[in-house]
């Protein structure tokens, strides 16, 4: 008897350049507040399109919350226009790009991907990370300037650009 062996899938979120430089920039001018916002696309496609930047209605440094009413317009337009939230994307102000318990905990999109950029090395971007997806368990790393280890257990995943 044979076994048929399932393929191994791994998605790749590819997120444009633009955007990228957008969300840095957010990370930048809402720094030093946490930054956050979303990156939408086609529902269904896992292809982000279309960045908007949300406002922080904690006006924090160490926490980030979408003003409700700004979502609950995004969530209209979205819904009318047939979108989806691909990315969430929040700023880190004083710890490197990696996902707090409490980022974790309230993840609520479970398809999107979850984006984080780091303004701690003196308010300018240094990190960028896809940190977490609520129903994945692998994290992947991207960093935007030197590529010399820092020994993190997702250290194998990491890619330069």
């Amino acid at each position: 008897m044979t076994r048929a062996i399932a393929p191994s899938v791994t998605a790749v979120l590819k997120i444009a350049r633009e955007h990228v430089d957008a969300m840095i920039a957010h990370a930048r001018d809402d720094h030093p507040d946490e930054a956050c916002g979303v990156i939408v696309g086609p529902e269904g496609s896992d292809v982000p399109t279309r960045l908007v930047r949300m406002i922080n209605a904690e006006r924090s440094p160490t926490f980030f919350r979408f003003d409700p009413q700004e979502q609950f317009a995004l969530y209209k337009e979205m819904s009318a226009a047939g979108e989806e939230i691909v990315v969430v994307y929040h700023s880190h102000t004083a710890t490197e790009a990696y996902p707090s318990r409490t980022d974790i905990s309230l993840a609520s999109e479970p398809q999107a991907h979850y984006v984080i950029v780091s303004t701690a090395e003196s308010g300018a971007s240094q990190w960028v990370r896809s940190a977490y997806a609520p129903s994945a368990s692998s994290m992947v790393r991207s960093r935007r300037k030197r590529s010399t280890s820092r020994n993190r257990p997702s250290e194998a995943n990491r890619w330069q650009e």
